[in-house]
C-alpha cells in the first residue's frame, strides 16, 4: 500500500516502514543525493611532492577506503594513481573519462583482481599517494610515502582495502588491510609499523599467521578485535588486544545453493554494535550474518536484490546498520533486526552519483564520505539544512580520543 502525506511518500508492506522525503515545491525537480548536498571540488588536486614526482597526466586511483578521524583529518586510501589519456582534463576520475576507459582499477597490468593472468591493457598504475590525509576543504595535510614500498611487495598487490582507527584506542593507531597481499598492518599515529598479521604473498588459514584476502576489522572496548577473512577465506578471526590469535569460525557452504549459518562466500565486512553483536557481510550469499562475540550464530537477513553485492557495513551512534549494494548502487539503512528503513543513491558518474562505493565514513559534524573503487574517486556530502535526522547516516560512536 502506498500513502502520500504532504512531503512524504510512505510505503507500507509487511510491517516495514520506508520513507522517502520529497522536497515541497511548486513544480518539477527531484532529489539526487538523499538528505545530503554534495561538497563540490573535494578533495582538491594533490600537489607535486618533494619526491620530484609530477602529477601532470595522472589522476586518482581506485579508492578502496576512507576514514574520517575528525572533520579536519580525513584519511584516504587509494590503489595507486592512474594515467590519464592525452587531452583529458586534469584530475578527471577514471570512470568519468570520455570515451570511457571502463572502471578504475588497482590491478597490475596483465593480472586480474584475483591475480590470474589476463590480456594486458597496455598501461600500469603507479604507486604514489596511496595513503594520505586531507582537511575539511579537501587539501592534503599529510602523506605516508613509505606505504608505496609496503603495498608493492608482491605483483599481485593492488593496494589498500581498508583503513581504520579503533574508537577505543587513545594512541590512535592506524590499521591498514591489504587483501591481495594477505596482510593487516598496525601503525602508530605517526606511521611507525608496530604489528603485521599475515605473510605477504602467502594465503591460508593458519591460526593468526595466514589469511586469505582479509577485508575488514572491528574492535571491542577492551581492544579485542575481529578480522573478516575474506575474499578467499571463509571465516571471522578473533584476536586479543596484543594480536594473539584466540579463535575463528566459518566454513564453505556444503550446498552453495542453500548456505547455512556460519557458511560463507566472500566475508567482506565486519562491524560491532554497542551490545557486542558482530554484523558480518556474507557478500556472495547476499546476506548479513549476526553473531555474538564468541562466534555463536544469532540470525541473518538476505538482501532482496538479485544479484546483490554488499560492500561495507557502518554502525553509528544510533545503532542502525548501513551498507551499500553494488547492484542497485544504493546506500541502505536497516535496524539491527534487518528491517529496511531507508535507501538512497543512483548509479552514475556525475558528481554526487554513486558507482562502486567500497568504503564509507562519517565525521563528528555528520558529514558523509564515500570511497568508490569503480569510479575512482572519494566524495564528501554534507547534511542538507533541515534534513530529517532519521535519513542521515548517524555520527560515529563516541571515541576516547579527540
Amino acid at each position: 500500500m502506498r500513502v502520500r502525506i504532504a512531503s512524504l511518500t510512505i510505503l507500507i508492506a509487511t510491517g516495514i516502514l520506508i520513507a522517502a522525503p520529497l522536497a515541497l515545491q511548486d513544480k518539477g525537480g527531484q532529489e539526487e543525493y538523499g538528505p545530503y548536498e554534495l561538497v563540490d571540488n573535494w578533495p582538491q588536486p594533490l600537489p607535486d611532492g618533494a619526491d620530484g614526482v609530477k602529477h601532470a597526466g595522472w589522476t586518482w586511483g581506485s579508492v578502496g577506503a576512507v576514514f574520517a578521524e575528525t572533520p579536519d583529518r580525513i584519511w584516504i586510501a587509494q590503489r595507486g594513481e592512474l594515467p590519464l589519456p592525452e587531452g583529458a582534463k586534469p584530475w578527471t576520475p577514471y570512470g568519468m573519462l570520455q570515451p570511457s576507459k571502463g572502471n578504475a582499477t588497482g590491478n597490475t597490468d596483465g593480472l586480474s583482481a584475483t591475480c590470474e593472468p589476463v590480456a594486458k591493457r597496455g598501461w600500469e598504475r603507479r604507486w604514489h599517494h596511496s595513503v594520505f590525509v586531507v582537511d575539511r576543504n579537501g587539501k592534503m595535510v599529510q602523506d605516508w610515502p613509505f606505504m608505496e614500498k609496503l603495498l608493492s611487495q608482491d605483483p599481485c598487490g593492488r593496494g589498500p582495502h581498508k583503513i581504520k582507527m579503533s574508537p577505543y584506542d587513545r594512541e590512535k593507531h592506524v590499521w591498514i588491510i591489504d587483501d591481495q597481499q594477505h596482510v593487516i598492518w598496525k601503525f602508530t599515529y605517526d606511521g611507525k609499523l608496530v604489528m603485521t598479521l599475515g605473510t605477504v604473498g602467502k594465503r591460508g588459514r593458519e591460526a593468526g599467521k595466514l589469511f586469505d584476502r582479509p577485508t575488514d576489522i572491528a574492535w571491542l572496548p577492551d581492544g579485542t578485535f575481529f578480522i573478516s577473512d575474506g575474499y578467499g577465506g571463509v571465516r571471522v578471526a578473533k584476536f586479543d588486544k596484543d594480536g594473539k590469535f584466540l579463535m575463528d569460525w566459518g566454513a564453505a557452504p556444503k550446498d552453495p545453493r542453500n548456505p547455512g549459518p556460519n557458511e560463507w562466500n566472500t566475508v567482506h565486512s565486519v562491524q560491532i554494535s554497542k551490545d557486542r553483536k558482530l554484523y558480518v557481510v556474507d557478500r556472495g550469499h547476499r546476506r548479513i550474518q549476526v553473531f555474538d562475540e564468541n562466534g555463536k550464530f544469532l540470525y541473518d537477513w538476505r538482501i532482496d536484490a538479485d544479484p546483490s553485492s554488499l560492500h561495507l557495513l557502518y554502525i553509528g551512534d544510533d545503532r542502525n546498520i548501513w551498507t551499500f549494494d553494488r547492484s542497485t548502487h544504493k546506500l541502505l539503512k536497516y535496524d539491527q533486526e534487518g528491517h529496511l528503513l531507508y535507501a538512497w543513491g543512483t548509479l552514475g558518474m556525475f558528481p554526487g552519483a554513486l558507482w562502486g562505493v567500497h568504503g564509507m565514513s562519517v565525521d563528528q559534524e555528520g558529514n558523509l564520505y564515500v570511497a568508490e573503487v569503480d569510479s575512482g574517486r572519494v566524495q564528501k556530502f554534507r547534511p542538507k539544512k533541515g534534513a530529517n535526522p532519521d535519513y542521515l547516516v548517524a555520527k560515529p560512536v563516541a571515541r576516547v580520543w579527540k
